[in-house]
């Protein structure tokens, strides 16, 4: 980048910066979005051994892109920093119906599938296994998904959010 090593010295000590036309090239060589660069917050994520049900959906507003991390994470899209989503346990009519055909999750739900008001993606996570299905609009809501143990679904609405539900009755009810 033709950057000499007295100008970076300066940088590093605070007695000056680098000029706005190079933060794009400094981003890229770097690996760092431009929002990290700025506020000079490069931390590492810690490596987790976590679990997959501990996942982390974002979904873009404008063109409804799915993201998923395992742990915290700089998401953006279409210009716009996504938050995670906060599932809510699915209660009553909200539940997705649950038939085990043929050792797989055969899921249905009476939910309006229109274009402006349909359920984007169905997900079963369990301790080391994400499974995502795609669903569209104007489609009749059905999957099948394999049967995990100790699994958990997800779904998203794109007019009321994340919900989830636990696959085996009793647990979590």
């Amino acid at each position: 980048m033709h950057i000499s090593d007295k100008a970076v010295s300066k940088w590093e000590r605070g007695q000056g910066c680098p000029d706005l036309s190079l933060l794009p090239g400094l981003s890229n060589l770097l690996g760092v979005d431009m929002e990290r660069l700025l506020s000079g917050e490069l931390n590492v994520n810690e490596i987790l051994g976590g679990n997959m049900k501990k996942l982390n959906f974002y979904v873009c507003p404008t063109c409804g892109n799915t993201v998923t991390s395992l742990a915290e994470a700089g998401v953006t899209c279409c210009g716009k920093k996504l938050q995670p989503l906060q599932a809510k346990k699915a209660e009553g009519e909200e539940r997705l119906n649950l038939e085990i055909v043929e050792d797989e999750y055969y899921l249905t739900t009476g939910h309006p599938m229109e274009r402006e008001h349909y359920i984007a993606w169905v997900a079963l996570l369990s301790g080391d296994s994400l499974i995502l299905r795609r669903l569209y609009p104007e489609w009749e809501m059905q999957a099948r998904l394999p049967m995990l143990p100790h699994g958990r679904l997800y779904w998203y609405c794109s007019e009321h959010g994340l919900f989830w539900q636990e696959t085996r009755r009793g647990k979590g009810e």
